[in-house]
């Protein structure tokens, strides 16, 4: 099957992408054959910024992420969020990509199932 996650808060502040990633950790860890997508919008697309420093012990988003894309796993980012924002031009974590709506189009009509944090 494929999961295609929306996200549209920020990777600190709340806790939504952080249970965002854990579910599609745990998605691909306990059932490899399912492909994952995910899709940052809104504050969201802060989650795929490279050297993020975060205290000993707590999560940290960007490894996260690099461990869903070591697995297969693919992650676009909205690029109107990301301009919006100021960080369309900023260094992305490996494998993360600026996408377009026409994109997330296409992936939520190819998904069985839609996610949404």
């Amino acid at each position: 099957m494929k999961y295609l996650f929306i996200i549209n808060d920020a990777p600190y502040g709340t806790e939504k992408a952080y249970n965002a990633f854990r579910l599609a950790m745990t998605m691909q860890k306990d059932f490899p054959d399912n492909e994952v997508r995910i899709f940052l919008m809104a504050d969201a697309a802060f989650c795929a910024l490279q050297n993020q420093n975060t205290p000993s012990g707590y999560y940290n988003i960007e490894r996260m992420l690099k461990s869903i894309i070591n697995k297969g796993g693919q992650v676009k980012i909205c690029g109107t969020c990301a301009d919006a924002r100021g960080i369309k031009n900023l260094p992305l974590i490996e494998g993360a990509q600026i996408s377009t709506m026409a994109e997330l189009t296409a992936w939520t009509i190819e998904s069985d199932k839609v996610i949404t944090f």
